[in-house]
C-alpha cells in the first residue's frame, strides 16, 4: 500500500507549479485530476463549438473564418448540403450542448476524487490501486487506454460505414464506405512509404483511410487484451525505467511524435481534410523558423492547425525530454544507494 506524502513535506518538494506531481502517491486523487482534466477539456469543446457557431457566416468559406472545430464536424457530414455547405447548423448546436453537459458530469467526479473519494484507490477499491513500480498493474494501464482506443478508431469505422459516411471531395457529397481496404500489404505499403513518398498522409481514397482505421482498432484492442493478460517480458523489464516521472516522459515523446505526424498530414492531405472545410494543400517553406504556409498566402484554418500542431508538438517534446532526464538522473541514484 502506498501513502501520502506528509502536508509539509509536500510543500518542500511540490510548489504549486508542479501540478499533479503533488499526488504522485495518492492514486484516488490522481484519477480526480484527470477526471476533472478531461472535463475542462470537453468544456472547452463544447463552449468553444458554441462561440464559433455564433460567428460563422455561411457567405464566406469556412477554411477563411478562423474556425478549427466545425471544420472537423463538417467533414463527418453534418448538416451539409451539395458541396460541402452547411445548410443546417442545428447540429453544431446539438454537439456543443451534449459536450457542456457532459463536462458537467466529469467536473462532479474529479472534485468527487480529489476531496471526497479515498487518496488510495487501494485502500477502498483494492483492483484499482497501483504503485508506479508494479510492472503489471502499469501494463493493466496501458493494455485498458489501447482497448479504449481501439473502441475510438472502431466508432469511425462505424460511423463510415454504418451511420452516414463521411465527406468525400471529390463527390462533393456524404460517401457510405462499404468496402473499406483490409488489405495488409495496402495499408503496410502506407507505413513503408510505398504507396506514397508523402507515407501515410499520402492516402487517397475513404476506403483506404476507415480500412487503416480498421486495422488500428483491431490491433490496439488486440494488444490492450494482450497487455491485460500478461505481465513485461525480462528484456523490457530491464530496458524501461519504472516510475511515475519516466511514463510521463513517455507519454510525452509519444505525444510528441503523433504531433508532428498530425502536423504534416493535415498540411497535405485532402481526403481527409477536405479541401472545403480546411482550404488548399501546404507547401513546407523554411526562412528564419520552418512553417507550413499556403500557395496564395491565405491564413487558411489548415494553416492555422499545421503550424499549432508543428509548435505544440515541439514544447511537448521539450518536456518528454526533461521528465526522461530526471527519470533517468532518479534512477541512477536509486541504484547508486543500492
Amino acid at each position: 500500500m502506498t501513502t501520502t506524502i506528509p502536508a509539509a513535506k509536500e510543500a518542500e518538494e511540490f510548489p504549486w507549479w508542479a501540478g499533479n506531481a503533488r499526488f504522485a502517491d495518492a492514486s484516488g486523487q490522481l484519477l480526480g485530476a484527470h477526471v476533472a482534466h478531461a472535463g475542462l477539456i470537453v468544456f472547452w469543446a463544447g463552449a468553444y463549438t458554441l462561440f464559433e457557431l455564433g460567428r460563422f457566416d455561411p457567405a464566406q468559406p469556412i477554411y477563411l473564418q478562423g474556425l478549427i472545430l466545425l471544420p472537423n464536424l463538417a467533414r463527418f457530414g453534418l448538416g451539409l448540403g451539395d458541396a460541402g455547405q452547411i445548410i443546417d447548423p442545428h447540429p453544431y448546436f446539438v454537439v456543443g450542448v451534449l459536450h457542456l453537459i457532459s463536462s458537467a458530469f466529469l467536473g462532479f467526479g474529479g472534485l468527487y476524487h480529489a476531496l471526497k473519494g479515498p487518496a488510495q484507490l487501494e485502500d477502498r477499491f483494492p483492483r484499482y490501486g497501483y504503485r508506479w513500480d508494479d510492472q503489471k498493474a502499469m501494463t493493466n494501464i496501458l493494455g485498458t487506454h489501447l482497448i479504449l482506443l481501439g473502441l475510438g478508431a472502431g466508432l469511425l469505422v462505424l460511423k463510415a460505414t454504418k451511420f452516414g459516411g463521411l465527406y468525400d471531395s471529390s463527390l462533393g457529397q456524404l460517401h457510405l464506405v462499404t468496402n473499406p481496404t483490409l488489405n495488409p500489404v495496402v495499408i503496410v505499403g502506407y507505413l513503408l512509404g510505398l504507396q506514397s513518398p508523402d507515407w501515410i498522409a499520402g492516402v487517397t481514397s475513404l476506403e483506404d483511410i476507415v480500412g487503416g482505421h480498421v486495422w488500428v482498432s483491431v490491433l490496439c484492442i488486440g494488444g490492450g487484451l494482450w497487455h491485460c493478460a500478461t505481465k513485461p517480458f525480462p528484456w523490457a523489464q530491464r530496458l524501461f525505467t519504472w516510475s511515475g516521472e519516466a511514463y510521463l516522459s513517455y507519454s510525452l515523446g509519444a505525444l510528441a511524435l503523433m504531433s508532428f505526424v498530425a502536423t504534416y498530414f493535415v498540411a497535405v492531405n485532402s481526403v481527409a481534410y477536405p479541401t472545403e472545410f480546411y482550404g488548399p494543400s501546404l507547401s513546407l517553406v523554411f526562412g528564419q523558423v520552418p512553417e507550413f504556409v499556403s500557395v496564395d498566402g491565405q491564413l487558411t484554418t489548415r494553416v492555422w492547425l499545421a503550424n499549432s500542431h508543428f509548435w505544440l508538438g515541439f514544447f511537448v517534446l521539450q518536456g518528454h525530454l526533461w521528465h526522461a532526464l530526471q527519470a533517468r538522473g532518479l534512477n541512477l541514484n536509486r541504484e547508486l544507494l543500492r
